[in-house]
């Protein structure tokens, strides 16, 4: 199973960049097998890396195996030629450790800032899609309609890996994860709703054109990670993160003049949105959303999006990596741990 990272210098605080560089650093050292970055743009106050691609440069430069994934590029938002170049020298330099995820976009503020028609986006991720792949695998690449057109342009450097660094797709609607499907290309399964609403639509896809698992297989799960050394701290640290969540999630629909939800439960949060007890449990919780979605694939997020400090998410990094990640390839864990009796089962009720 691949066990990757996501979920840091997203929320609400420029961070300390030196501090996540450590992070990454640490990440890379105890075996992850990548590290994911999301992008937004135009918030200046709370936002340090609205370019992951110049971010990413920066994690290769001082990781030796870890992988970089953007989630996600907002296609419409580029040239594609110049996107495809940049991707391909990211690749070149890095040996080949990066992985590109891509969508629409979602964010209107940001379409409406480059003046950018929201009602162009489909056509313009399609197409954007398109020619970025033509750009890496053939000599020449060009475009005679639509929002670009160009003759014979060369984009260079080749990229390492081959065909082209491997594309996972953001998205849920039926269009979207067709061209997923269509291509073979997995999908960024998301946290906040989860992929229940996403692995339907990629059932009835890959039945469609007669896909492959794998596109399931690679398919990227999201959850958040809670590890501790005993199932009664690892209860008080979901609590602690249950309640700051509830109120990020009021707080977010206040400043979008939304109804603020019901507050999450905790067997609703055990059950659809966290890894969490013992190094034992995640593996049993880890093996049994594996069995369930198809997906050999996850990206933790340790810190909860910014929620959990990032010393202490290094801590459970640390834990998780020494005592899960080496057992993920079909052995269970063999350590007990104590109080092995109190803590509730999880993914009740997650769809696949």
């Amino acid at each position: 199973m691949r066990v990757d990272l996501a979920g840091f210098a997203r929320e609400g605080t420029l961070g300390d960049h030196k501090a996540l560089m450590r992070l990454v650093e640490g990440a890379d050292a105890l075996g992850f097998g990548g590290i994911w970055f999301n992008e937004f743009h135009f918030a200046r106050k709370t936002l340090p890396y609205p370019s992951t691609l110049m971010l990413g440069a920066d994690i290769l430069a001082r990781t030796e195996r870890l992988r970089f994934g953007t989630s996600i590029l907002v296609l419409p938002l580029y040239h594609p030629l110049l996107l495809a170049e940049q991707i391909a020298q990211l690749d070149f330099q890095s040996g080949g450790r990066v992985d590109v995820g891509i969508g629409r976009g979602t964010e209107p503020s940001t379409f409406n800032a480059l003046e950018i028609a929201r009602d162009e986006a489909h056509l313009r991720f399609s197409e954007a899609l398109r020619i970025m792949i033509e750009a890496w695998t053939k000599p020449h690449c060009s475009a005679d309609s639509g929002p670009w057109t160009f003759s014979n342009v060369a984009v260079g450097p080749p990229p390492v890996q081959k065909p082209h660094p491997p594309i996972y797709v953001a998205g849920v609607s039926e269009g979207t994860v067709d061209i997923a499907a269509r291509n073979g290309f997995p999908l960024l399964l998301s946290l906040e709703p989860n992929e229940a609403r996403q692995l339907p639509v990629l059932h009835a896809a890959l039945k469609r054109h007669g896909a492959s698992r794998a596109t399931l297989e690679t398919s990227s799960l999201s959850r958040y990670v809670v590890v501790a050394p005993t199932r009664a701290e690892a209860n008080d640290r979901v609590d602690t993160l249950l309640e700051k969540l509830n109120a990020r999630r009021t707080e977010r629909a206040a400043s979008r003049g939304l109804k603020p939800p019901e507050p999450r439960s905790r067997a609703v949060m055990l059950a659809d949105f966290t890894i969490a007890g013992t190094p034992e449990d995640c593996h049993a919780q880890l093996c049994a959303l594996s069995a369930r979605t198809g997906s050999q694939s996850i990206r933790c997020l340790f810190s909860a999006n910014g929620l959990i400090n990032n010393d202490v998410a290094l801590q459970g990094m640390e834990l998780f990596a020494k005592e899960v990640l080496p057992y993920l390839g079909g052995q269970s864990p063999s350590t007990p741990h104590s109080d092995n009796a109190a803590y509730e089962p999880a993914f009740q009720g997650v769809s696949s």
